[in-house]
């Protein structure tokens, strides 16, 4: 059974006004974004061409525009944001460094398509390579760096698919590192976002290489094709994909006002269909929705009383930063519920879900999230217990359970 505090609704209010405010008796202190003072009429996304997209908030993970989003196509190039990603990631375990000096290997020179001109036999630091992979489209150079890591290519598409599994991509499986075609090289509009989303939070450091809008390695000047980035200043990334079979696929992102949004679009008819696409979506997202941060971690949203435990309370909160989504203008209109445990026992352990922190909007939810507690309780002596059994057991003659 739960129990539903509308104290939390007051709570949420108040938080709309930028306030610090007492919740179940305990004080809460929450920077709020300022919301939006008028609300806009919430229009249909735009339509965008290609085989599928998917337009997702950064911050809180929520879809703000699909369509087939879980639909498996060739992502043709946009395979480099998961080469680059290992790659990051054995930078980060220090198994690699950025100066080290990859061997060129004839594989790696022969490649077709996209090249970034490395010499066969020649040595090229893991940093150039990167700039080769991510604004070059290199596959020379992605097969150079999936070489140096893995020992073969073939591994290297076995760390690919492990980090794809670890990041939940459930619809993805790499077979190589350019997105040269291959039958069972596959992922879908959903789990591009979700990689973008998990580079763009664990390798900040190295994202800003996704902004450069060219590069010259062996005396060649070669731009980044993503040309959202010469259109609007707040996109910074991040991957362009064509081959014949995959069409015109681009993932992008952009912020602004402390907002960012990622797209992705599979599957266009050309390089401007995909680029005027993508910004659609980004500036229909950006004018209509906005992301405020709720809670922190530690921030206390109520107190409830606890049995058999050294204290008779326990504060209340939520595990991690709780980030939402909503309609522009929309913020003074939410409203929320906490759905707690009837009663709290002790032992409990800090970090324990005891129910859940519910947001909802004109009576639909939006959002909920485990609600925990915030610190250990531990069990009361004999007595104490005792005390409180007794207590319970008087309880139950006045209840109609």
């Amino acid at each position: 059974m739960s129990l539903v505090i509308r104290s939390f609704r007051h709570s949420l209010r108040c938080l709309a006004m930028g306030l610090a405010i007492v919740a179940s008796g305990s004080m809460l202190n929450v920077q709020a974004q300022t919301p939006t003072p008028q609300a806009a009429p919430l229009p249909a996304p735009p339509p965008v061409g290609g085989t599928s997209h998917i337009l997702m908030d950064f911050a809180s993970g929520s879809v703000l525009a699909e369509k087939d989003p879980d639909l498996r196509v060739e992502p043709a190039s946009i395979t480099k944001i998961m080469t680059t990603y290992v790659v990051f990631h054995e930078l980060k375990q220090g198994r690699i460094k950025l100066s080290d000096e990859v061997p060129i290997s004839e594989k790696a020179w022969s490649m077709e398509g996209s090249r970034m001109f490395v010499d066969v036999n020649s040595k090229v630091p893991v940093e150039e390579l990167l700039r080769g992979v991510v604004i070059q489209s290199g596959n020379d150079a992605s097969v150079a760096l999936a070489e140096y890591v893995a020992g073969s290519e073939e591994a290297f598409a076995g760390l690919m698919n492990h980090f794809a599994a670890l990041l939940g991509m459930s619809n993805s499986h790499f077979m190589n590192a350019t997105g040269l075609p291959h039958p069972e090289h596959q992922t879908t509009a959903r789990d591009v976002a979700i990689l973008v989303r998990a580079l763009i939070t664990e390798f900040p450091e190295h994202y800003e290489l996704y902004s450069q809008k060219e590069y010259t390695y062996n005396n060649i000047r070669q731009s980044n094709r993503n040309l959202l980035l010469w259109r609007d200043p707040t996109v910074d990334g991040v991957k362009t994909g064509h081959t014949q079979s995959a069409g015109y696929c681009l993932a992008a992102s952009a912020e602004r006002e402390n907002m960012r949004l990622i797209s992705a679009i599979m599957g266009t008819q050309s390089e401007k269909a995909r680029a005027d696409h993508s910004q659609s979506l980004l500036n229909y997202g950006f004018r209509f929705y906005e992301t405020v941060r709720l809670y922190q971690p530690q921030d206390t949203l109520a107190t409830r009383q606890i049995w058999k435990g050294t204290v008779d309370e326990v504060a209340l909160g939520v595990a991690d930063i709780w980030h939402l989504t909503l309609p522009r203008g929309r913020y003074k209109d939410l409203e929320a519920h906490m759905e707690v445990d009837h009663r709290l026992m002790a032992p409990l352990a800090q970090g324990t879900q005891v129910g859940h922190a519910v947001i909802t909007l004109d009576g639909e939810e939006l959002d909920r999230r485990p609600l925990v507690s915030l610190t250990d309780v531990p069990e009361a002596g004999f007595f104490g217990r005792t005390w409180d059994g007794i207590k319970i057991w008087l309880e139950s003659f006045g209840s109609d359970e």
